[in-house]
């Protein structure tokens, strides 16, 4: 899953770029901040990331190859295209740095709800299937026996991540949206040994780092999305040496 947090992004910023570079070719370039750039800008990443996960799903269904080893792959392809299509597309470029970003201070009201409308949808299908997820997820096997379309259900699964990841990186930028998948829940199982329990914990973590993030961002002028990982990352060494430290003293973590 960590290794699908760094290529789906990237596969997002790859979406974006090709939606530029078909906009100029069909229909000339796009003025930087218009209404329709972030429209443009959404399709292209939600098409790239959610036909990666299509294609690394049905690898995955079929069990061919190595998992790490494709979406290595697909990292690196997206990186390569990303480049190409700036290369083909240079009055695309200025748009791309500005949208990958990640400038939080400048999202507007209409992408926030945009964002908040995603992903209260995405909560509810994770709640609402969560006991096929982790069935699937943890059991592969026990859910074939119950007649669980173990394939279908990774895919929907997949889905959900790359709806999340496309929209995240339009409104935080790849960096945030990679350092919030990762730091968070690695800290959090460090904590906990259940999933509801690491479920809250890595929302809670998430949510602390965010408003630590921003206060040192105010505090010290520094730019906020660096900020944030910055202190989620901090946040996931301290709680690391603490567990060591615990366990060095003959102690468990609850």
């Amino acid at each position: 899953m960590i290794f699908l947090g760094v290529a789906l992004p990237q596969l997002s910023a790859a979406g974006i770029a090709f939606a530029f570079l078909v906009h100029r070719t069909v229909v000339g370039p796009h003025v930087h901040l218009e209404v329709g750039e972030r429209v443009l800008a959404r399709l292209g990443a939600s098409a790239f990331t959610l036909c990666g996960i299509l294609v690394l799903a049905a690898f995955e269904r079929r069990g061919r190859g190595i998992v790490e080893a494709r979406i290595g792959a697909t990292y690196a392809a997206a990186g390569a295209l990303t480049i190409l299509f700036l290369a083909a597309d240079p009055w695309g470029e200025a748009q791309m740095v500005n949208l990958l970003k990640g400038d939080l201070l400048a999202t507007t009201e209409k992408s926030l709800t945009v964002l908040a409308s995603v992903l209260g949808a995405v909560v509810i299908v994770l709640l609402a299937f969560q006991k096929e997820f982790l069935l699937v997820s943890f059991d592969r096997d026990l859910a074939v026996v119950f007649g669980k379309a173990a394939g279908l259900w990774d895919t929907v699964l997949y889905l959900v991540c790359g709806v999340t990841i496309s929209f995240g990186v339009m409104t935080a930028g790849p960096l945030v949206t990679f350092g919030f998948l990762v730091a968070p829940p690695l800290t959090a199982r460090l904590l906990t040994r259940h999933m509801m329990s690491f479920s809250v914990a890595s929302a809670a973590l998430g949510g602390v780092a965010s408003f630590a993030g921003f206060y040192c961002a105010y505090r010290y002028d520094w730019p906020l999305g660096p900020a944030e990982v910055a202190v989620a990352v901090a946040l996931l060494v301290a709680v690391g040496a603490a567990v060591r430290l615990w366990r060095a003293f003959g102690l468990r973590p609850t």
